[in-house]
C-alpha cells in the first residue's frame, strides 16, 4: 500500500478494520518487525527471540482499537501501569496479564481486558493473533490479540493496577515524528539506545509495547 494510502486507512475506521482483517489472515511481518523497535543493539535484542523453547510464564493482551466517536478516527486503547507493581512498573502497556490453567491465551486477554480497564468481552471483535515475543526480564512469553469495538466501548481503570487509561490515534503512531531515539540507563545500568514512540506528550511507548505495535503498523 503506498505511504497516501495507509494514512487515509489509518484514519477510517472502517477501512482499517478491512485492512487488518485480510492482513492478519496472511503471513505476518513477525520478529523482522518487531525487532526495529527492540532497545539495545544486541545480536538478539529482548523480545526478539522465539518464545519457543523458553521455560517462560504464557501471557495474553489485547490491541484493542474502536472508532472516536465524531471523526471515526481508529483510537487504540493502552495503560499507564501503576508504579508499585512487580512487573514492568510505570511503563506503557496493553491490557493483558498471565494465562490461567483452564482458558486459551485469547480467553486470557479478554479476561484481563475485563479485569483492568472494565471492557465487556461480548463487544470485542477478535481479528486474529499477531507474532508472540518473549521478554527476558519478566521471562513472559507474550501472546497479542487484535481486536475491534464499535461503537466506542465504556471503559473503567482499575485502580490498583491501572494509572490511566491512553486512548492514542492510530494515525499518530503512523506518524514520522512520533518514532524516536534516546540513550537510556536500564536495569544493571546499561546504557542503551532505546527506540520509543512520543506522542502528544505522553508517556513514552517502548520496549515490549512498543514492539507489538511496530509489527501491528507494519499491516498498512
Amino acid at each position: 500500500m503506498s505511504a497516501a494510502g495507509a494514512s487515509e486507512t489509518a484514519n477510517d475506521f472502517a477501512a482499517t478494520v478491512r485492512r487488518l482483517r485480510r492482513r492478519l489472515a496472511e503471513e505476518l511481518p513477525g520478529r523482522a518487525a518487531q525487532a526495529r523497535l527492540a532497545p539495545g543493539s544486541r545480536a538478539t535484542p529482548p523480545g526478539a527471540a522465539s518464545p519457543e523453547g523458553n521455560d517462560c510464564r504464557e501471557a495474553g493482551v489485547l490491541v484493542l482499537l474502536y472508532p472516536q466517536q465524531q471523526s471515526r478516527r481508529p483510537m487504540l486503547v493502552l495503560t499507564e501501569r501503576r508504579a508499585h507493581l512487580d512487573d514492568h512498573a510505570g511503563q506503557v502497556s496493553f491490557p493483558g496479564g498471565q494465562r490461567e490453567a483452564s482458558e486459551s491465551l485469547q480467553q486470557t486477554a479478554l479476561r484481563e481486558a475485563h479485569e483492568e480497564i472494565a471492557l465487556a468481552r461480548e463487544t470485542v471483535e477478535v481479528l486474529g493473533p499477531l507474532t508472540p515475543l518473549y521478554i527476558p526480564p519478566s521471562n513472559y512469553c507474550v501472546h497479542p490479540f487484535v481486536g475491534v469495538a464499535e461503537p466506542a466501548p465504556s471503559l473503567t481503570p482499575a485502580d490498583a493496577e491501572v494509572a490511566a487509561l491512553l486512548h492514542v490515534p492510530l494515525a499518530d503512531l503512523r506518524a514520522p515524528e512520533a518514532l524516536t531515539r534516546e540513550r537510556w540507563t536500564l536495569s544493571g545500568g546499561r546504557s542503551v539506545e532505546v527506540p520509543f514512540y512520543d506522542v502528544d506528550g505522553r508517556p513514552p511507548i517502548w520496549g515490549a509495547t512498543s514492539m507489538i505495535l511496530a509489527e501491528l503498523l507494519a499491516l498498512f
